[in-house]
């Protein structure tokens, strides 16, 4: 690289903002660049994701609880503009890249002042609060679907579809075949619903699994993630049922357990969707209710849409209900089979290479810019 650039990712300290943070600084830092990144507390302290970057902690306030709520989160705010300001003085980036979530913003408002290119990404299929705050001001939007709610039209000419980065051992899985399945063979069930979510498939998964016929009962073998507080009556409601079933507070490899699954139970974040659909994996998607803007469940619209995934919104989402449905995808080999390509239809495998090329093209306007360039009707067109 005889062009290398500095470059600033910021984000917040989930797990949404941070994975594709995470996958765009090793692109980056791939192509020579140096990469620095500001986060919260919890940003910087996800482990293996930011191995041998830069890393640096902004204060950033929440809005919201009231007037004193929010003259403390101004504060913090502008505490963290001041100290982003003085980080780009020494560190003199090409452009700020922001990810959404509140620790974002010091960075994005320093970059303004500054006269710093900046993007932003977007990983749901709704503009997120922090992204639509700064959306009229950044020199270009990243999208991860090709429609995003809460999106205005005079942003059409500067957003582009590139989709949402995802983890190299989970993009490996799309150069390989579904996972034979036999007549009678075991039929594997993988159910996911992180930190939030995961009560409900607690309490409705093993109870529907139960209702299947014997016969496909019999062929099960799951995979459960549940949290702390759940763990020992999910156990107990498998045993009872006679499900062989290995239930865990944490799946420390999800590629290997994406790679052999048949079929994933989960929420619709942002993070999920886009493995399921690099794999193509068939789904039923439980949304999070309570998700900002309902944006789970807007995730969940194009897999869905292509035939990839079954929506259960949660007050729907009941035993007999789930039952049905794995029966109308389990029972037909070549019909699940056939969902797994729909849902590998929608994936976006170049996502990490189209944002690093969009960010390499912000301050080098000269350059073309791979990816998609998003309609507003929701038809992308090539840029």
């Amino acid at each position: 690289m005889t062009n290398s650039r500095s470059y600033v990712l910021a984000a917040g300290g989930t797990g949404g903002h941070m994975v594709p943070a995470a996958a765009l600084a090793a692109e980056l830092a791939e192509r020579g660049h140096h990469v620095a990144l500001v986060s919260d507390d919890r940003g910087v302290r996800f482990p293996g994701l930011f191995d041998g970057v830069e890393t640096h902690v902004l204060p950033a306030g929440r809005l919201g609880g009231g007037p004193l709520g929010y003259i403390r989160a101004a504060g913090k705010i502008l505490a963290g503009r001041s100290m982003a300001l003085r980080l780009y003085k020494e560190l003199q980036p090409s452009a700020v890249i922001g990810f959404g979530g509140y620790p974002a913003l010091p960075a994005l408002l320093a970059a303004f002042g500054a006269g710093v290119p900046t993007i932003i990404h977007e990983q749901n299929a709704v503009l997120g609060r922090v992204n639509r705050f700064v959306a009229n001001r950044v020199d270009a939007i990243a999208t991860s679907y090709d429609q995003v709610d809460r999106m205005k039209p005079g942003w059409q000419a500067k957003t582009h579809l590139v989709g949402n980065p995802v983890r190299e051992a989970v993009l490996a899985l799309r150069s390989r075949p579904y996972p034979l399945l036999e007549e009678d063979g075991i039929f594997r069930v993988l159910v996911t619903g992180g930190s939030q979510g995961a009560t409900v498939l607690s309490q409705v998964v093993p109870d529907g699994l139960a209702l299947l016929p014997v016969h496909f009962r019999r062929r099960l073998q799951v995979t459960h993630q549940a949290r702390v507080e759940d763990i020992e009556t999910v156990r107990g409601k498998y045993q009872a049922h006679g499900i062989p079933a290995d239930v865990s507070t944490y799946i420390t490899d999800m590629a290997d357990a994406l790679a052999w699954s048949h079929i994933v139970i989960a929420r619709a974040g942002a993070s999920t969707i886009a493995e399921l659909t690099a794999a193509g994996r068939p789904a039923i998607l439980v949304p999070l209710p309570t998700s900002t803007d309902d944006h789970q469940t807007a995730n969940a619209r194009e897999i869905s849409t292509a035939g990839g995934a079954r929506t259960i919104q949660q007050k729907g989402f009941t035993a007999a209900e789930l039952a049905k449905q794995i029966q109308k995808l389990g029972l037909d080999t070549q019909g699940l089979e056939n969902a797994a390509a729909r849902a590998r239809s929608v994936g976006r495998p170049n996502a990490t290479r189209d944002l690093a090329d969009l960010v390499e093209s912000i301050d080098a306007p000269e350059a073309p810019i791979k990816g998609q360039r998003i309609s507003m009707q929701g038809r992308p067109a090539f840029a």
